[in-house]
């Protein structure tokens, strides 16, 4: 039932805020918290809307870049400041 909740969550948002979220997953100085508290959308639904919406490659180049990135995790950024 979960999965179908966070499915339905991103793919009812607008073309304009799919296209800012993705700008927003990409940054590097934008973290999944912050994203979270600016759409309501966590982590894996970020994924989610990036692994639907990006092409099979660059999906594959932006998960390679943002796993076990401190930047994109706040909880774990704010211990190397």
């Amino acid at each position: 039932m979960k999965e179908n909740d966070k499915k339905s969550k991103s793919q009812q948002l607008s073309p304009e805020l799919t296209s800012e979220l993705i700008a927003m997953a990409w940054c590097d100085k934008t973290s999944f918290e912050d994203i979270h508290r600016y759409s309501g959308l966590t982590e894996a639904d970020i994924i989610v809307l990036m692994r639907r919406e990006l092409k099979p490659g660059s999906f594959r180049i932006w998960r390679k870049r943002v796993s076990g990135r401190l930047a994109k995790h706040a909880k774990k950024n704010s211990t190397i400041d």
